[in-house]
């Protein structure tokens, strides 16, 4: 009998197809989409630079509040991807559903979160981090419109993921590359008030931001009802279950925290390069842009991977989690050493980007090299806590992430920046990672041990 039937059969290609092809043709879509996601996320700075130095630390800044919109939204997303690829694989309709509306409800909940915020947390946030009044100033304009229409990338994450969860990755492609070319088009116009809009400066980058998430959003949710047969959408007689948001958040909470700590450690490094000069912390904020085009592949590679383990591990398929596993790690790793070689050859051509001032370039064109070091064991370190989500033990992602960003990576900048220069800082980056590593593997151990050998 030929694959083709096989899935029919079966009904979801997850279960059938061979995995290494499984994985690309779930995994290529969403690396597009993320690839365009980190042009979508360096967009605004690319722009925003033009203004002045400035404008580009004030975006810098905000940095950490933009990652807790992320860990927020894409934490309770997998769970609800993981829980839902899982009903899949166990072929349970009702809880399919049930995961899938609740989701869509506390996804709610998370917007009203922060646009509360966004009335009263961004300037006292910026005052906590810089006394420069024109700094403060750029950041409320910018912080403050990102966080109040979060409606956008709320809606986009959670119809983005429900898509993931039933195999429908080329969908969500289509979504982002929408998000982010209306954002590559409208920044320069509202920034610098072209053809006849208004010169809105430091805001109008904020204003095509959201307007580019919105736009995703609404598509995003219109291909689920549309193309999701899987799963059944109803507001008709739904009520949420406390239940159902509960195992939501006993998977998804770890992921949250873990995110939310590199807001932390965001903070904490602004605060330590801070002290040397306002530049570092521009050059922290440029390596982030950058590096995104590095990890986001990564991440894409993780999305197409969640629902395959999830759903094999629900379908008692030991032998395909394994697989897919190693295929992932392998992928990543090599992408990895992609943009191990283009940090330590190009760090000037990726500063002058940004019309990098002479400090700007000494400062960065070190940084970039340094930091870049513990690239290649992030690529496998990524994988290890992405499949401990998948199998239900994200407590092990949390751990390894608490110990290398606060229990490490922190206190190590902290202790260069008193006994060298700022360029002694940015070796905390591999110091962390290697750590990660030795408990990455620990885990990995453990889990092959106590969860799958018990399939």
């Amino acid at each position: 009998m030929s694959e083709e039937k096989n899935i029919q059969m079966n009904e979801n290609k997850m279960g059938v197809m061979s995995e290494n092809k499984l994985l690309l043709s779930m995994s290529i879509p969403m690396m597009i989409s993320m690839l365009v996601q980190a042009l979508y996320n360096i967009v605004d700075s690319l722009f925003v630079a033009r203004i002045d130095e400035q404008a580009l630390t004030a975006v810098s800044y905000a940095f950490p509040l933009q990652t807790l919109i992320i860990a927020l939204s894409g934490g309770t997303c997998v769970g609800i991807n993981a829980l839902l690829s899982r009903a899949l694989g166990e072929k349970n309709e009702k809880k399919v559903n049930a995961y899938a509306m609740n989701g869509i409800f506390v996804m709610g909940i998370v917007y009203i979160v922060f646009f509360v915020l966004g009335l009263l947390a961004v300037r006292p946030f910026y005052e906590m981090q810089t006394n420069n009044s024109r700094i403060v100033e750029y950041g409320v304009d910018y912080l403050t419109i990102v966080l109040c229409a979060s409606i956008g990338i709320c809606m986009q994450f959670v119809f983005e993921k429900l898509l993931q969860s039933t195999g429908k990755t080329i969908h969500t492609m289509f979504t982002q590359m929408l998000g982010a070319i209306i954002n590559l088009i409208l920044d320069p116009i509202l920034i610098f008030g072209l053809l006849g809009a208004p010169k809105m400066g430091v805001a109008g980058a904020a204003v095509a931001t959201v307007i580019g998430q919105i736009a995703a959003g609404v598509l995003a949710l219109v291909l689920n009802l549309k193309c999701n047969k899987e799963i059944h959408f109803t507001i008709k007689g739904f009520r949420p279950s406390f239940s159902v948001i509960k195992q939501i958040y006993v998977i998804g909470l770890p992921s949250i925290i873990m995110q939310s700590i590199g807001s932390i450690m965001v903070v904490g490094m602004n605060a330590i390069l801070g002290s040397f000069t306002e530049t570092a912390v521009a050059v922290f904020g440029i390596y982030f842009k950058m590096q995104s085009f590095v990890f986001m592949p990564i991440f894409g590679l993780n999305n197409g991977m969640v629902p395959i383990v999830a759903y094999n591990y629900g379908a008692k398929r030991k032998d395909r989690v394994l697989k897919v596993v190693k295929l992932s790690v392998m992928y990543a790793m090599s992408i990895m050493l992609v943009g191990f070689v283009l940090f330590q050859t190009i760090p000037n051509l990726m500063l002058k980007l940004f019309d990098a001032s002479d400090n700007m370039y000494k400062i960065g064109i070190p940084a970039l090299r340094i930091i870049s070091i513990h690239f290649i064991m992030a690529g496998f370190n990524i994988i290890g806590g992405t499949m401990f989500q998948a199998l239900g033990c994200a407590v092990y992602s949390m751990i390894t992430s608490i110990c290398r960003q606060l229990i490490v990576l922190l206190p190590a900048a902290f202790i260069l920046s008193k006994i060298g220069s700022v360029t002694t800082v940015w070796w905390a980056f591999p110091i962390a990672e290697i750590m990660a590593l030795i408990m990455t593997i620990f885990f990995m151990i453990r889990v092959n041990k106590n969860v799958l050998n018990k399939i």
